[in-house]
């Protein structure tokens, strides 16, 4: 007997008549499994569905809607007029690299600023805005700061900015606290106090509505910097926030540009991962993100940003070459701590009776820790810290489970923690050595009253039962494709079927799955051990399984084809 490792989790089926009334709108769409995914997603009009098939940069919302963005545009004008030294502060994630060269990229080189950029070095000076990198800035007479994806927490080191004569506006996407840093302008949309309609903006993109807010106040073209939405549209890939409102929009255009004239360091990763247009979100996450992110977890993230800014295709694909070699290098530290991760796990009895995860050990690389926790949290579903030793402190990240704020939880462990910050599902933390054992008990007992009792399983959602005979190329190319971008709050549907295995099940580089369903393939990566014996018992006996999957097309030797992306197998 198969069982499901995960709980199905059908989304409640479209209403009738809603379904109905759409097909009468749109009678050139014919197909009502296309028609109940667009209800489904609270698509229920023509004029819905063109809106959300065909996005529209006119619906971009007006910048000055946001808290401060009149003082930012204000500081801004005044430091370009008259010529003053601006140093462009960011992050060294993708978010944080993506928005530094957007936003020093357009001043340079659209306005001639007098401006540079800094990215911290995530080993000497850790997460956020530094004393070193505002040292910088003194240093080198610097009277502007403009931070990207980073700074609504950094209040002692804009004070101290401040007493040097040197402003400071912020441009961050991250939950503040109670209190916000004492910056000349603060733009978040998730203050308290911010009236912005789109709240899940990534660092870049509040970098954009500032460079928008300047050029609407200017009169300027707008062109120069919808020209740079490729790099938009890998912070949005990269960061998770939902594909919905003003990220869609954005992603869209990204998107476009990504696939029709990326810039040439992108456009180099893109060839080398084999990756064509229509260019995907899952493209940007599986084959650029890692690579860009790679920089700055093996060296130094100035390497990243060189990259994304570099005009010559010569110069981009060498510093390409360097990234990517980066990032093998990434790929072959996270294995060996992943493994590491896990037989630490196997070894201990409280992980195995408890509710969360936290694993500590001084010689784990800094620089990937936080893919580890998503993969252990992956692997046990549930709320994960994965901790190392930085400069005296045990530093780390957090990666949480639906229906749990980690954030929230940290919150409540401020009293042990050096610093913190992050989201709902993902966050970075500090603490001292001394307080790692009171850190982990009291984690442990936060998740205990915050989670369900008994076991928990990750949801599956499931969009539609569909027959296998009713799938196609056309249904994938003319319909589903007119859904993307697809990411999270929009995500690639996944269908159920019943099915009969043709051919018995075949393992794949000894940890994945190929199964034969009708008149295709279908491909579970990572599944041989929870499912393979199961399905050649299956095909032995004639028996009939249900599979969740999403679909995918694969293309080889010109040739392309539909194929099912495995999802789950259960009875």
């Amino acid at each position: 007997m198969l069982q499901a490792k995960k709980i199905w989790k059908f989304v409640t089926e479209p209403n009738a008549k809603e379904v109905d009334q759409l097909a009468l709108e749109m009678p050139v769409t014919k197909n009502r499994h296309f028609l109940k995914l667009l209800v489904s997603r609270n698509i229920k009009s023509l004029a819905q569905a063109k809106a959300f098939m065909v996005p529209s940069l006119d619906e971009l919302h007006d910048p000055f809607r946001m808290k401060d963005m009149d003082k930012a545009v204000e500081r801004l004008s005044r430091a370009l007029e008259d010529g003053e030294k601006i140093l462009i502060y960011g992050d060294y994630d993708v978010d944080g690299t993506t928005s530094v060269a957007l936003v020093f990229g357009y001043l340079t080189e659209e306005l001639g600023a007098e401006a540079d950029y800094y990215i911290p070095d995530r080993y000497a000076e850790g997460y956020g805005v530094s004393q070193a990198g505002v040292q910088y800035a003194a240093d080198n007479n610097y009277s502007l700061i403009i931070s990207l994806d980073c700074g609504i927490k950094a209040h002692e080191r804009v004070r101290w900015c401040n007493e040097q004569g040197i402003d400071f506006i912020v441009c961050d996407h991250h939950l503040p606290e109670e209190t916000l840093p004492e910056a000349y302008a603060v733009l978040d949309p998730k203050r308290a106090d911010c009236a912005y309609p789109f709240k899940e903006l990534t660092g870049c993109g509040v970098g954009f509505k500032l460079l928008q807010a300047f050029i609407q106040a200017n009169d300027l073209d707008l062109g120069p910097l919808l020209d740079r939405l490729d790099l938009l549209a890998a912070s949005i890939a990269a960061d998770m926030v939902p594909i919905t409102g003003e990220n869609r929009i954005l992603a869209y255009f990204g998107l476009q540009k990504l696939g029709n004239n990326p810039s040439p360091g992108v456009g180099y990763l893109l060839q080398k991962a084999n990756k064509k247009a229509p260019i995907q979100i899952s493209d940007i996450v599986f084959s650029i993100s890692p690579i860009i992110n790679a920089a700055g977890r093996m060296d130094h993230a100035h390497g990243a940003v060189k990259l994304l800014l570099s005009a010559d295709l010569t110069e981009a694909s060498a510093m390409a070459e360097a990234v990517i070699q980066q990032n093998i290098e990434r790929r072959a530290v996270e294995k060996d701590i992943t493994q590491h991760a896990l037989s630490m796990f196997a070894d201990n009895p409280f992980l195995q009776s408890a509710k969360s995860t936290v694993l500590f050990h001084p010689s784990w690389h800094k620089g990937v820790v936080g893919i580890v926790a998503s993969k252990i949290q992956d692997h046990y579903f549930r709320p994960t810290i994965i901790l190392t030793e930085s400069h005296g402190q045990v530093v780390g990240s957090a990666r949480s489970v639906k229906g749990f704020d980690i954030h929230a939880a940290l919150e409540k462990c401020v009293d042990l923690l050096t610093q913190f910050g992050g989201h709902t599902h993902a966050a970075g933390l500090h603490l001292l050595p001394e307080n790692l054992e009171a850190f982990i008990e009291r984690f442990e007992t936060l998740v205990q009253a915050g989670t369900p009792k008994g076991e928990i399983k990750a949801e599956l959602p499931v969009d539609l039962k569909i027959p296998l005979e009713d799938l196609n190329l056309s249904f994938y190319d003319n319909l589903l494709v007119r859904l993307s971008p697809y990411g999270p709050g929009n995500m690639l549907p996944n269908f159920v079927s019943f099915v009969k295995l043709t051919r018995p099940p075949v393992i794949m580089k000894e940890e994945h799955l190929k199964i034969y369903v009708g008149d295709y393939e279908a491909v579970g990566f990572g599944m041989r051990k929870d499912f393979y014996e199961g399905l050649v018992d299956a095909h032995q006996q004639g028996q009939a399984i249900q599979i969740v999957y999403h679909l995918d097309i694969n293309e080889f030797m010109g040739q392309r084809k539909l194929q099912l992306r495995l999802l789950d197998v259960g009875l």
